[in-house]
């Protein structure tokens, strides 16, 4: 499915790839389709198939779901391998969630439950690494909602870090970046986790509904702001080119 931009624009479609009949790409959709960007929407958990190339795109996001990236459905495998379309391509990607965890097992890394089975559901804090706050302002809180983490492959960059999931935000090369938490909830996605998720609530470190809502009050202006100028970093960085700096990869440790 095309979503149109807001606007008459030249700009080549942006591929989002959601996992559930019901999934929008909420407030990263709206950001981009702002910006300019057509969507090009496409579903492979219910049998639509990604492009072979990314040579028509502006770049990819691939969003969360409930399934894991350690799950052995076909469609899950075919998503983690169809990454190095945009590697090999050195097109914008971002993973979000389920997403940056699939950037992960793609390269290599793990993805994996707390060993005390603590989750993140609701608001939590994060800090950024030195690499992190060389490349923009990051927001104090976040919006959380997972009960697995991943580990930092070999030859990214971890960019900001939390508690109880200290890997929050990667970059791997110039172009491909993942984040955990969730800057993409509308209000009305908001409550809708919250009803259709509340058996969740009493998982280890979650927090209760009221929370939810409550910290959006608190903490969501300040990651709405982060995810716009984010979206820029990896789609627009022509805008940002003359702060940014090049990107190196993260030294290997010596018994590598």
């Amino acid at each position: 499915m095309i979503v149109p931009p807001a606007r008459r624009t030249n700009k080549a479609p942006i591929l989002v790839v959601l996992h559930q009949e019901r999934s929008s790409p909420g407030r990263v959709g709206q950001m981009l389709v702002e910006k300019g960007y057509p969507l090009d929407i496409r579903r492979p958990a219910l049998g639509e198939s990604l492009p072979p190339t990314l040579a028509d795109h502006s770049g990819a996001v691939i969003f969360g779901g409930p399934m894991s990236a350690n799950d052995e459905h076909d469609y899950v495998r075919d998503e983690i391998d169809w990454i190095k379309v945009p590697l090999k391509e050195n097109k914008p990607y971002l993973g979000i969630c389920l997403g940056a965890q699939m950037l992960v097992r793609h390269l290599g890394g793990k993805v994996h439950a707390d060993k005390q089975g603590m989750t993140e559901i609701g608001w939590y804090p994060i800090r950024p690494t030195e690499h992190g706050r060389l490349l923009t302002h990051w927001p104090k809180m976040v919006y959380q909602w997972h009960r697995e983490g991943f580990e930092v492959p070999r030859g990214a960059k971890l960019l900001a870090e939390g508690d109880a999931y200290p890997h929050q935000a990667i970059r791997y090369g110039d172009n491909a970046w993942g984040v955990q938490f969730h800057a993409e909830l509308t209000r009305a996605m908001m409550q809708r986790w919250v009803v259709h998720g509340a058996e969740r609530f009493t998982m280890p470190n979650a927090q209760v509904g009221s929370r939810h809502l409550e910290g959006r009050m608190l903490f969501d202006q300040p990651l709405k702001e982060w995810l716009w100028n984010y979206l820029d970093l990896i789609f627009e960085p022509e805008k940002q080119e003359a702060e940014l700096p090049r990107y190196s990869p993260a030294p290997e440790p010596a018994n590598a």
